[in-house]
């Protein structure tokens, strides 16, 4: 980093930072507490309700919002007249899944090849630091120029949409002037870039049934309906012969006329193993983020350890679909049901449930906080220029702020880079990143105070 004082201040907070996060990663807060206690995802939230109140928050709170979850809020003052200033993370976690898959323990930030390891230290427990460092920075430095509202959401990996309803319900609370949504990244280490548009997404889980009751595949099959055969067809139908997604009636051919993701470098950041190739047809950035993706998040039958000689009388899937700007998520939704049904074979009962769905976002990247952000991330990055990209992934958030607070302006940073592997085990976030992110959070308020 340069010897600018921002700078220096963040540098000099990083073992603290480094610190927190470990405190903050250690609590397994994955909101679907079927699997992981509430009592884990609560002592997150009152982690970060105490960090806001030590840093001079007024009315921190710890809002419950209708998914069950808590979302924690904080206003810090800042001059008179000044602008406002919403920055947001989230705290909740995906599910560590393998535990064994770990190289170390999923829920103890772990120091390795210079990269700080641990579920959530990217997605997005990272994101809360990131803001903490950034206002720190500024108090060291001549103060906070702008009035800043903070929000961690309990449930953002869940998609069940607590925050949403609760923004919709106090549309006052989370109203500014710009919201900085720390969840997005950087398109790779070192290459410091504004996210600008987000894939939509529904999720649907699909149920077959077939018989009353299973049945031995030796008496009975070859003329009894297999329920989890149908199920394979149904899901196979949502696919081309090159792997693109086919829903009956969704458009599948955008092209995405930003930064572009050489193939290769896809192929090395996904780790595609050798001979294996690329589903999907037109670019990667195509495919990636102006395109829809279906896929198989899990299926219900009987696993190959114990399994019996049976014919499936049922048989469930979950289903992710994810849609670009321009796809109205509900539709998107009727779409993928009508051909899920259209496609279940044999005259099978199917039943699809919608479970979650959030709405594709594109910002508008001529705003001037745009240029406010450009301005503070080629200090943080010097001889680097902003860059704009696409996310596959969706925050559903996005499009309640933005129908909330039309005036806004909203931009996409993070520290979710591909060598972070988020929601995949061994997730890690790079220091560095960590650091001119933070660096460049506190320059832009600097900036946009002035603009």
């Amino acid at each position: 980093m340069s010897s600018n004082p921002v700078a220096e201040t963040v540098a000099s907070l990083m073992p603290r930072a480094k610190a927190e996060l470990a405190e903050l990663v250690a609590f397994r807060s994955v909101a679907d507490f079927d699997q992981f206690p509430k009592s884990e995802s609560e002592g997150a939230a009152r982690w970060v309700a105490d960090a806001l109140t030590a840093e001079g928050f007024q009315d921190v709170a710890l809002l419950d919002t209708p998914d069950g979850t808590q979302s924690v809020y904080g206003y810090l003052p800042g001059p008179e007249g000044a602008k406002t200033v919403l920055l947001y993370a989230h705290y909740d976690v995906q599910p560590p899944l393998d535990e064994a898959g770990w190289t170390t323990p999923p829920f103890e930030l772990t120091e390795r090849d210079g990269r700080w390891y641990g579920r959530g230290t990217a997605d997005c427990k990272g994101g809360v630091i990131m803001h903490l460092l950034a206002l720190r920075a500024l108090k060291a430095n001549g103060g906070v120029p702008v009035h800043v509202k903070v929000i961690a959401e309990g449930s953002e990996e869940q998609g069940t949409g607590g925050l949403e309803r609760y923004a919709e319900e106090h549309p006052e609370l989370l109203a500014a002037d710009t919201i900085v949504i720390g969840d997005a990244g950087n398109f790779r280490v070192g290459l410091p870039t504004v996210t600008t548009t987000l894939r939509g997404m529904t999720l649907v889980r699909v149920q077959v049934d077939t018989l009353a009751g299973n049945l031995h595949s030796g008496q009975f099959g070859g003329a009894a309906p297999d329920a989890l055969a149908a199920l394979i067809r149904v899901l196979d139908s949502l696919r081309a012969e090159d792997g693109s997604t086919t829903v009956d009636g969704l458009p599948a051919d955008a092209s995405w006329d930003g930064l572009q993701y050489d193939e290769e470098q896809f192929r090395a950041d996904a780790k595609v193993l050798d001979g294996v190739g690329l589903i999907g047809s037109g670019t990667v950035a195509d495919r990636i983020w102006a395109r829809p993706a279906v896929t198989v998040l899990g299926i219900d039958c009987p696993p190959v350890v114990g399994a019996t000689p049976s014919v499936q009388a049922s048989a469930r899937a979950l289903i992710s679909l994810r849609v670009p700007p321009g796809t109205d998520a509900a539709e998107a939704t009727k779409l993928l049901q009508a051909h899920i049904e259209a496609h279940t074979p044999w005259g099978a009962r199917v039943a699809v449930e919608q479970i979650g769905q959030g709405q594709a976002f594109r910002a508008d990247a001529a705003s001037p906080a745009y240029q406010a952000m450009a301005d503070a991330m080629a200090v943080a990055y010097p001889g680097q220029e902003m860059q704009y990209a696409g996310q596959g992934g969706s925050i559903p958030l996005c499009n309640t702020l933005a129908s909330l607070y039309p005036q806004a302006e909203i931009l996409l940073i993070g520290l979710s880079e591909p060598e972070a592997q988020i929601h995949a085990v061994n997730e890690s976030v790079s220091p560095e990143e960590l650091e001119r992110l933070s660096v460049a959070e506190a320059l832009f308020l600097r900036n946009y105070a002035a603009s």
